[in-house]
């Protein structure tokens, strides 16, 4: 009896270790945003603060997935794919999000513009393109 109590015991501690260690997986710490589909002639690879992002901002802010051609909200654990899936020239999107500098840039920089009109103190430094584009 007490042998199946500890394989139990046992088993169930394994899920939930896995289950955890799947659920604190939240992407790499900082990333660099790069177009590979649609490279530019000068690119200018954004410096992306994954991590720092995290603390304030929900998955769903920024993630999303589609379904029949159409966008659908983020659910949590859903697996999140690469921008430029979707986001590419040629793909039937809307002018602006038809490339995933467009997306990416619509996307953070509607945050931005929000973030600098609650937080006036972050206006200039969100009105450039640093520090997402540093200076190589």
């Amino acid at each position: 009896m007490s042998r199946k109590v500890l394989m139990c015991v046992f088993v169930a501690v394994f899920f939930c270790v896995a289950g955890i260690s799947i659920a604190a997986d939240k992407g790499p710490a900082e990333m660099t945003l790069q177009a590979e589909k649609d490279k530019a002639k000068k690119p200018k690879p954004a410096v992306f603060p994954h991590a720092k992002h995290q603390e304030f901002a929900q998955c769903a802010d920024c993630h999303h997935s589609a379904k029949d051609g159409k966008q659908v909200p983020y659910e949590e654990g859903q697996e999140i794919g690469k921008c430029e899936d979707c986001h590419y020239k040629g793909a039937t999107m809307p002018k602006g999000l038809d490339s995933f500098k467009g997306a990416a840039h619509k996307n953070c920089k509607d945050c931005h513009k929000q973030a600098a009109e609650e937080k006036p103190e972050l206006a200039e430094k969100f009105a450039k393109c640093m520090p997402c584009h540093p200076k190589s």
